[in-house]
């Protein structure tokens, strides 16, 4: 018995301890979802912020991949084509009658739209249409700059001044970027940007996801009611959380993807959603099963002892009987006995001679 209480905690302990078995048994071992729900939602909301993390650092990655491949392009079209334009105090200004708009083919980021001068919010919008018409691109203002990317649902919006005042830059003009970005003082703008965009992307990607698994545990517990299983939310929304492992890491590899390879998947949010119901329902399905397993196993150790009673008291009765046999036996023997010496014992008494 201890050694099996000892292989049951190590089991439990190497449960609590492995991120990545967690993600393992996530996707490949459904049966395992009742054991990982055990440990609590503290736990499940430290997996999810993990898996997050993992995500916001390749998005990361891909942006500097692409803000790098940018700034090179960037450089040379500044060089060559753009006009004179200068920053100050957390405002743009482009030295440009109308906006300047920059095609997809023309531009690693998608189409790009400058417009320094605009102020009405309707006009902007339609930018912003205009991008997401497009698929990817940028809009850059006179205070920020708006990043449409396929991979993720609406516009990531960066405000100069956000951005440079912690880099200690108040001002600069064409030329002073044309040197910045060709000298090696702009790792420290990768730096910034890095983790500007990890802690949006972390913030974003983790609420929306909690989110999501808020939402898929609901229907997990009407599922739970229709299949006539006692749960508790807690344990349900641990499920949920990861059930949803293999739709964030489809997610990962389709933003991974996507940095290389600028494509839009169709109906790639149902997909999502999907994966991780049918996760869900699965885990609730398996836990069915047991219970019913384990009811049908109750009731046959039931029947067992049911008839081990009956032959119990079958035998108890019996036993009485051949008890009380034995005693009626020993009494019959006692009177017989008790006649036997009775009967001796007139036939002793008779006087002597009597036959004479």
């Amino acid at each position: 018995m201890e050694e099996q209480n000892k292989g049951e905690n190590k089991k439990e302990s190497s449960l609590k301890q492995g991120f990545f078995k967690k993600v393992w048994y996530s996707i490949t071992k459904i049966e395992k979802y009742p054991d990982m729900a055990a440990e609590g939602v503290g736990r499940t909301i430290g997996y999810l912020a993990k898996l997050v993390a993992v995500f916001s650092i390749v998005f990361c990655l891909g942006m500097m991949y692409q803000t790098y491949n940018m700034i090179q392009e960037g450089v040379t079209y500044l060089k060559n084509e753009f006009p004179e334009f200068s920053y100050q105090d957390g405002v743009l200004t482009v030295d440009s009658e109308k906006e300047i708009v920059i095609s997809e083919d023309d531009s690693f980021v998608g189409r790009t739209i400058i417009d320094t001068k605009v102020e009405d919010e309707q006009k902007i919008n339609q930018y912003i249409n205009t991008i997401t018409e497009s698929g990817e691109g940028l809009i850059i203002l006179k205070d920020r700059v708006l990043i449409k990317n396929g991979a993720v649902a609406g516009t990531i919006t960066y405000y100069y001044k956000d951005t440079f005042e912690p880099m200690g830059l108040n001002t600069f003009s064409k030329q002073d970027v044309i040197q910045y970005a060709t000298s090696s003082k702009v790792i420290s703008l990768y730096v910034t940007l890095f983790l500007t965009i990890f802690i949006y992307a972390f913030t974003m990607y983790f609420l929306t996801t909690l989110s999501d698994a808020v939402l898929l545990s609901f229907f997990g517990y009407i599922t739970t009611l229709l299949a006539k299983i006692r749960m508790r939310y807690a344990a349900i929304f641990n499920m949920s959380v990861y059930a949803l492992t293999l739709s964030i890491i489809l997610n990962l590899l389709y933003v991974a993807v996507n940095i290389f390879i600028p494509f839009e998947m169709e109906y790639f949010q149902v997909m999502y959603v999907a994966v991780a119901t049918i996760y869900l329902i699965a885990a609730i399905l398996i836990l069915k099963t047991e219970f019913v397993k384990k009811q049908f196993e109750l009731m046959k150790i039931a029947e067992v002892q049911e008839i081990v009673k009956k032959e119990m008291e079958e035998k108890e009765r019996k036993d009485k009987e051949e008890q009380e046999k034995e005693e009626q036996k020993k009494k019959d023997e006692e009177e017989e006995k008790k006649e036997k010496d009775k009967e001796e014992k007139g036939n002793g008494g008779e006087p002597e001679g009597s036959n004479a």
